[in-house]
């Protein structure tokens, strides 16, 4: 047997650069390259055999470690879990600035591997610079908790459990059903140890991701329960867009009369102008979309995972008849409220569902023109949203509706977090497949401007803008530098409404006065924060890290801006002063939260009551 001897560092980055993954007999490297920070945990281990390697992975220095998670979810999720960015930090606290963006991919269904750098596995210079010291088990670090957020971890102790732990990291992030972060903690001592590992180990391994088919048992049940329902409605989830099933979408659809809803992540499965979309579903859905689930008898689940907001916390299907099918590559997303679950590929289950209908000439039963009717009705109210005018200012659906209609139809939006994915999701009109980027799985603050940049770094030849609140802007916007640095443009849209004004509704439709979401000064009066709005340069800032900016508050501006901006080369800002609470709301949705059962406020009392009275009419499936 030949072996080559190498770092446990470097072996592993040998290893990555030979992976590939395989779908539709077309063959795509799977690890582009690796994104990091350095710190004393990794720079003399993977930090040297980055700097040494003659392989292919490109290196991307991050800025924030939360930050470069994110715009490695984001740049896999835009090339369809396909390809991904691995990323290191040293131990401690940069290992733990991780955490959340895992947890993000994870929720999310998304493929990352995550490399931090771990204590001595020798423990002989204990405690070390930034190791947590656990007294009543040693064997714990600031690594464990990503136990809680992985679907595959792994602590690498001898160098030579590289080769199972990498295979098994390798099944994880190229199982569409099981993906996810795979966390690889990698003690710093380890990583520059050698062994001499088989060449085997570093050949070109392709991972083969085969088509699952239905089973023509779980079929032959879907079609049963199809022809006994009449008013069906298609719920086209990130299933949909993974599985690359938008034309067999739109063909079952069309073929059987049946309206679509999307949920966040399967917006622009259909262009908004088909005669069957609907529009969003659930909390943040259009008012067509929730009148047609309220009333229909069957619903047919694509790829989603039916989370709170696209049931309307299970208050969405009121049919008293109503049931489901789950198309989904995930049994256990499949088996959600009771329905018949068909655990196999979005593509191929909706092409073998097409032919044993139409064996039946299965055709729904709504009246003629009645989807078209409330499609309609929908579209004129998005108009009247986006036309509107405000005494105070810009109200934030012109402003959507003014960036709508001016970037190109090609061009991606990034979103994540506060009042906007609401609006984006209800009002945003999609004319291609994967132009609308929404991370709401996890909906994690600070997402927008690092997912951009993951954007424009798997899709360069688009544009991609970053729709922003100020709250999340000021969150985490680090990787703009990054994207300046890589001469990868970003144009991010900030809307400016004085702090988390989506969370400031909330408490104020449940019954608070509104209490620590506004970005004001202490009044000294008082001692509570109801001084007056703190000004913020937005524009100043973004220029002072080398970006373009304008402030844009007409929609006149607006349009201007966005204008100047798609001619500009590097990373562009666009400040946009909004109305505070001009956001959309309700359209026959509800969400479940917790309001309290006792309270001084007669308001919160209220709300309380409203709020039994909402879960009691709710099935709880």
């Amino acid at each position: 047997m030949h072996t080559i001897r190498l770092t446990m560092a470097q072996a592993l980055l040998r290893f990555l650069d030979q992976q590939y993954i395989s779908v539709d007999g077309h063959e795509t490297k799977f690890v582009r390259g690796v994104m990091g920070i350095f710190g004393h945990g990794n720079v003399t281990g993977i930090g040297e055999a980055l700097e040494r390697s003659a392989g292919s992975l490109t290196y991307i220095q991050g800025k924030n470690e939360q930050g470069m998670v994110h715009a490695a979810a984001a740049f896999a999720k835009q090339k369809n879990r396909l390809q991904i960015y691995a990323c290191t930090s040293s131990i401690g606290p940069g290992a733990l600035n991780m955490l959340t963006a895992a947890a993000t991919a994870t929720v999310n269904r998304i493929p990352v591997l995550l490399l931090p750098g771990d204590n001595f596995a020798s423990r002989q210079p204990d405690p070390v610079l930034q190791q947590l010291e656990v007294a009543g088990d040693y064997s714990l670090s600031a690594n464990d908790p990503f136990k809680a957020v992985s679907k595959y971890w792994d602590r690498i102790v001898r160098p030579e459990q590289l080769m199972t732990a990498a295979h098994q990291a390798m099944r994880v992030l190229t199982d569409p059903a099981e993906t996810g972060a795979v966390t690889l903690a990698l003690p710093q001592d380890v990583q520059a140890e050698a062994y001499d590992y088989p060449e085997a180990f570093f050949a070109k391994h392709v991972h083969y991701i085969d088509r699952r088919p239905p089973a023509r048992e779980a079929v032959n049940r879907a079609v049963d329960l199809m022809l006994g329902k009449k008013r069906p409605l298609i719920i086209a989830g990130g299933g949909v867009l993974y599985a690359g099933a938008t034309k067999e979408l739109a063909e079952f659809a069309e073929a059987f009369h049946i309206p679509v809803a999307e949920t966040q992540a399967g917006k622009s499965s259909l262009p908004w102008n088909h005669p069957l979309h609907v529009g969003a579903i659930g909390v943040t859905g259009s008012r067509a979309a929730n009148i047609i689930a309220r009333e229909a008898d069957l619903i047919i689940g694509v790829g989603t995972r039916y989370s709170d907001f696209t049931t309307a916390s299970k208050s969405a299907f009121a049919h008293p008849d109503a049931q489901f099918i789950n198309i989904n590559i995930s049994g256990f997303d499949a088996s959600k409220l009771n329905g018949i679950g068909i655990t196999a590929d979005a593509k191929e289950t909706l092409g073998t569902l097409f032919h044993a209908l139409s064996a039946h000439y299965y055709e729904s039963g709504y009246e003629s023109g009645y989807v078209e009717l409330l499609k309609a009705e929908w579209e004129q109210e998005v108009d009247r949203l986006y036309a509107m005018e405000h005494a105070e200012g810009m109200a934030q659906t012109r402003a959507l509706g003014v960036i709508n209609q001016t970037i190109d139809p090609s061009a991606v939006v990034v979103c994540a977090a506060g009042s906007l994915p609401g609006d984006l999701h209800r009002l945003w009109r999609s004319t291609e497949p994967k132009t609308y980027h929404m991370e709401y799985g996890f909906s994690c603050m600070g997402y927008e401007v690092s997912g951009a940049f993951g954007v424009a770094l798997a899709d360069p030849h688009r544009e991609a803008y970053a729709i922003v609140g100020d709250g999340s802007y000021l969150m985490l916007h680090s990787e703009l530098l990054t994207s300046l640095q890589e001469g990868r443009k970003i144009t991010i849209l900030l809307f400016d409404n004085h702090g988390f004004q989506c969370i400031h509704n909330l408490q104020r439709g449940h019954g608070s006065d509104g209490f620590g979401n506004e970005f004001r000064y202490r009044e000294a009066a008082t001692g509570k924060l109801t001084g007056s709005y703190m000004p913020i340069d937005f524009t100043a800032h973004a220029r002072s890290l080398g970006a373009k900016a304008y402030k844009a508050g007409t929609p006149e501006q607006l349009r201007e801006a966005l204008l100047k901006a798609k001619e500009e080369t590097v990373t562009t800002l666009i400040e946009i002063p909004v109305v505070p609470g001009t956001n959309t709301d309700g359209y026959e949705s509800w969400w479940q939260v917790g309001v309290p059962e006792v309270s001084e406020s007669e308001k919160v009392l209220k709300a309380h009551e409203e709020m039994k009275n909402r879960i009691q009419a709710a099935k709880p499936i």
